[in-house]
């Protein structure tokens, strides 16, 4: 099905956008934090989406990256939640603020995103601990990889002549440091380059 959509930024809304692509303009379904890491109106941007078909019609979600489908896609399997309430969550709290809480065992942490109470802690707890490090989904953690996103930053490093497991941590910190954009895939690249180049 869809992997992804790329297309101009035609609206903004609280919790969706609009893109259009050849004519067609989509209407995708977002986390609300997530909104301004589109970018700017009118700018080309590239949604990672999630199609949902059920009994009435269908609705298209779309995330900035992998990362945040891929957490989310792990939040509808947690018994009790659904598309939209894992949408809800993912509004509410970042996807590594939910992996640290998750890991922490803080409770406390995930009582405090609108919507969730005790007893979908409790769910998020029991199903999630372990498998969003374990899958690699919360950077920093697991198995060390770099998102899957930049593994064409971590080629191209390793082309250059660096040490890949070298590149993979400098592509991970700075992936971790930057700011979502357009433009971020280009930012990774240059630091974890300028990062690389220093230490050699």
């Amino acid at each position: 099905m869809f992997n992804s959509i790329r297309g101009r930024l035609t609206e903004k809304r609280a919790d969706s956008i609009c893109l259009e692509t050849q004519g067609v303009e989509w209407l995708l379904s977002v986390p609300a934090r997530a909104v301004d890491e589109f970018g700017l109106i009118g700018e080309e941007v590239r949604a990672y989406t999630w199609l949902h078909h059920y009994e009435d019609g269908m609705r298209l979600y779309a995330f900035p990256r992998t990362l945040d489908r891929d957490v989310f896609l792990e939040l509808t399997k947690v018994e009790g939640i659904g598309p939209k309430q894992a949408l809800k969550i993912l509004s509410g709290i970042r996807t590594e603020e939910l992996g640290i809480a998750l890991e922490g065992e803080d409770l406390a942490a995930l009582e405090r995103i609108p919507g969730v109470g005790r007893k979908t802690a409790q769910k998020m707890m029991l199903a999630l601990k372990g498998k969003l490090v374990a899958a690699g989904s919360v950077p920093g953690s697991g198995k060390g990889k770099a998102d899957p996103e930049f593994s064409d930053v971590v080629r191209a490093l390793a082309d250059m002549g660096f040490d890949r497991k070298g590149a993979e941590q400098a592509v991970r910190e700075a992936a971790r440091l930057l700011p979502d954009g357009p433009e971020r895939e280009r930012e990774v690249f240059r630091k974890a380059l300028v990062d690389l180049s220093a230490g050699a």
